[in-house]
């Protein structure tokens, strides 16, 4: 272990787990930014499209009405042209029973046919004028009706103008509110990221000596012997030592994140691809991987750590780190892995 170390200083500083960490921070920031994008869009293209919904269906209403009223219009112009006839004969048969009654007076005594004739004349004077006066009233109530269209007309359009002005304000707001959130998201997850720094950074101090212990992108990766005797889901007595320090440096860093960040630390078990014998505890790789992973959660709780900062979850063989079926390929990948994230 002495020429291991020896060897490591000749090497210098190892940079790269920091890399690997920068790196897998900002793809989960642009992940998680990009899914709030497409939920905002999602949000504002329901939004837009049950406003265009209501509009479709204003101007509907509103085209109906349009011809309804050109077609009140058109009869109120003929009604109007047939009053105007009406009035004309009407004076023409006045005038002409003018001319006769002063042929009457001229002539006193006259002929019963022209009395007849008089009688005649103003009896289609009365019909006129009552024609003319039903005419009227349809003038009227086609009026009445033609003021009520272009009542309804307007408070359409009344409103549609309001269904657009809160549309455009509902856009203003989904868009500030995006843009709030990305800030208060872009702030959480600074946050948990400069708390995942300091975790790493004192489990590395804590367990930089164990040779079975390494560092893999954002996680920390337990070799199954140093936790666990073969086919066992029970920590041994060096992996209750190593559980021990990752909870005391677990309880520290609780204590200092705020409460309204949800951070969890998730611990997942991993198998090799042997299968079991089927004669022991468990029928197979994935119960004895989510055993595992869940005897090193309950060890923690007993050790003081939170519960609610805790998961545990077995994968069994289906998630290997180093392919193949060789016996350090097998052994690389059966372990037990901690992640620091967002619940």
């Amino acid at each position: 272990m002495a020429l291991a170390r020896n060897r490591r200083g000749d090497r210098g500083v190892d940079y790269w787990p920091g890399f690997v960490d920068a790196l897998s921070t900002l793809l989960l920031a642009i992940m998680f930014l990009l899914s709030v994008f497409v939920i905002a869009q999602f949000l504002l293209s329901r939004e837009i499209s049950g406003r265009d919904e209501v509009l479709n269906r204003l101007n509907s209403q509103i085209n109906e009405l349009t011809q309804l009223l050109a077609l009140e219009q058109s009869g109120r112009q003929d009604l109007e042209d047939a009053l105007a006839n009406m009035q004309a004969t009407l004076n023409d048969a006045e005038s002409e029973r003018s001319r006769l009654q002063e042929l009457l007076a001229r002539g006193a005594g006259a002929s019963s046919a022209a009395e007849a004739q008089v009688g005649v004349l103003s009896q289609s004077l009365d019909e006129e004028r009552q024609i003319s006066q039903r005419a009227l009233s349809q003038v009227e109530l086609l009026n009445q009706q033609i003021a009520a269209l272009r009542r309804q007309i307007a408070a359409l359009e009344d409103a549609l103008d309001a269904s657009e002005a809160k549309d455009r304000e509902s856009q203003t707001k989904i868009a500030d509110l995006g843009r709030r959130l990305n800030v208060a998201l872009a702030q959480r997850v600074q946050e948990l990221n400069r708390y995942r720094s300091d975790f790493f950074g004192r489990l590395r101090e804590i367990l930089s000596d164990r040779e079975n212990i390494r560092i893999v992108g954002d996680r920390f990766v337990f070799q199954s012997e140093v936790l666990f005797p073969s086919g066992s889901d029970q920590l041994n007595a060096e992996g209750q030592q190593e559980m021990a320090k990752l909870a005391s440096a677990l309880q520290d860093l609780a204590r200092e994140i705020p409460e309204d960040i949800n951070w969890v630390l998730r611990v997942d078990g991993h198998t090799d691809n042997v299968p079991l014998s089927g004669t022991g505890r468990f029928a197979d790789n994935w119960e004895l991987s989510s055993a595992r992973a869940t005897s090193v959660v309950k060890y923690l709780i007993s050790r003081g750590v939170p519960a609610n900062r805790l998961v545990a979850a077995g994968f069994g063989e289906f998630q290997p780190i180093e392919p193949g079926n060789s016996t350090e390929a097998r052994a690389t990948n059966r372990r037990i892995e901690l992640k620091l994230t967002e619940r």
